[in-house]
């Protein structure tokens, strides 16, 4: 395997490569690039959700229950429909729903933190933890445009970051190749 690894180690250079250049772009069209983002989770629901109907579809020929399999047809298709046709609206609620997701959560370490009280030391640092996620929560409702645009950049620094690491990898394999060493392996 590491023979044939080396042997393509281009593969690995254009993939990094493009990693990069998918990161460059992100950081030039943040906007873009959240819009391409929702497009493809769009078809992708409508994707899931067709499979889903012929799912249920098959089921009801073998007389096994089939209605689950359409309501989430269903509900994916229209989520589908609903991204496509309006993708501010999907990204400030996918935001939303993590900013939710954190203040339910920090709530709950909070309260973990003070029944462990009793048992543990140092259970400040999950009350820590917890409120950090409040406070992330809260971010993300106070400044939503923030939060999505904080997004797009963690995205765009990993793909930058394992672009980098793949285009080392490549030249690294391509080192090895060109010295002979796999025929040693």
């Amino acid at each position: 395997m590491l023979r044939t690894l080396g042997d393509k180690w281009w593969v690995l250079l254009i993939n990094g490569l493009c990693a990069i250049a998918f990161g460059v772009l992100a950081y030039a069209w943040p906007g873009a690039t959240l819009l391409v983002l929702i497009t493809l989770f769009g078809v992708f629901c409508i994707f899931d959700g067709v499979t889903a109907l012929v799912a249920a579809r098959a089921r009801d020929g073998d007389r096994r229950s089939w209605g689950q399999m359409l309501i989430i047809g269903i509900v994916s298709i229209v989520a589908g429909v609903a991204a496509l046709a309006w993708p501010g609206l999907t990204a400030v609620a996918l935001l939303f729903m993590i900013a939710v997701w954190a203040i339910v959560r920090g709530a709950f370490e909070i309260v973990a933190a003070v029944r462990l009280r009793r048992f543990i030391d140092n259970e400040w640092m999950l009350g820590l933890a917890g409120v950090v996620s409040v406070l992330f929560g809260v971010a993300l409702i106070v400044a939503p445009g923030a939060g999505v645009m904080a997004l797009i950049w963690l995205i765009a620094a990993y793909a930058i970051v394992h672009g980098v690491l793949l285009v080392m990898l490549a030249f690294k394999l391509r080192g090895r190749t060109r010295s002979g060493i796999w025929s040693k392996a």
